[in-house]
């Protein structure tokens, strides 16, 4: 495919892989769109975690709430995953195409969503982490007030069994009254939700960041040309703002030059004036004083 510069020139621009390239763009805008949903989703669910931390037992509506944006990231981050790969791959079987502009431009558009999709991910890891240290927490502090202090290591012992029962008889050993129980027994079952969906997610954000990690070269290019885009037009600012500047600063010499030459030609013009009047010509003869 060509497009011509002018219709009446015989001068063809070509077009290359035009159809592949609009295909292209549209992966990257799906992927973009997951990426922002993620995002959205992650912003959520830490008002939902903090919903559930500021209630003794969360409310049923609360936790399907959970489990929905929980799936919806599930969703999102799957199919960014996919088409990021799907992406790799097909640069990576263009070995002929090194040097084309369309490859240069697919590579650093796959680098900077790859990128973003690794520190959303992050991002919601770290709400995860964050809630199950503060689930943690608060089963440590019910267990303490019931007086059977545990120490963090014992605490994660027994959160690792993965059983609620064994946990559950294990804390009903020390007969602590029922309303805490509740409580610990709703912070395990949080805490256990969350790992599962922690585990689910493991790997796929194991494998992202490893190809970030494998374009660590080109993100830092882009980011390089981005920092000196930013300080080319920071300078074109600042010689713009001298520019005009330096223009104002003509307009007042100027101006006072002006001022300075207006009244030496006002006296030169009234001199020139009063001259005429007195030689003027009278029968001949000029009048002289």
């Amino acid at each position: 495919m060509a497009l011509k510069s002018d219709p009446g020139d015989d001068v063809e621009i070509p077009v290359e892989n035009q159809e592949f390239m609009d295909d292209f763009f549209a992966q990257i805008e799906d992927i973009r769109g997951s990426i922002d949903k993620i995002d959205g989703s992650v912003a959520d669910i830490k008002k939902l975690y903090s919903a559930i931390l500021s209630a003794a037992t969360s409310e049923q509506k609360t936790q399907d709430n959970l489990e929905a944006l929980t799936d919806q990231i599930k969703k999102s981050a799957n199919n960014a995953r996919n088409k990021l790969k799907t992406i790799e791959r097909q640069l990576e079987s263009k070995t002929d195409e090194r040097a084309s502009a369309d490859l240069r431009i697919r590579k650093s558009q796959h680098a900077i969503l790859a990128k973003k999709f690794v520190e959303v991910m992050t991002k919601y890891n770290e709400a995860q982490m964050d809630f199950r240290d503060k689930s943690k927490g608060r089963i440590a502090r019910q267990l303490e007030i019931t007086g059977k202090a545990t120490t963090d290591e014992e605490l994660e012992e027994m959160l690792e069994g993965g059983n609620a029962a064994v946990f559950s008889a294990g804390i009903m050993e020390s007969k602590i009254n029922q309303q805490a129980l509740n409580e610990i027994e709703a912070r395990h079952k949080d805490i256990m939700r969350l790992e599962s969906s922690i585990k689910e997610l493991h790997d796929m954000f194991v494998d992202i960041a490893m190809l970030v990690e494998n374009q660590g070269g080109m993100i830092d290019r882009i980011e390089s040309n981005m920092d000196q885009s930013v300080g080319f037009v920071e300078r074109a600012v600042a010689d713009t703002k001298k520019a005009a500047k330096f223009q104002q600063e003509a307009r007042r010499v100027s101006l006072e030059l002006h001022m300075l030459i207006f009244p030496l030609v006002k006296i030169n013009h009234l001199m020139a004036n009063t001259l005429r009047l007195i030689m003027v010509p009278n029968d001949g003869k000029y009048l002289t004083h």
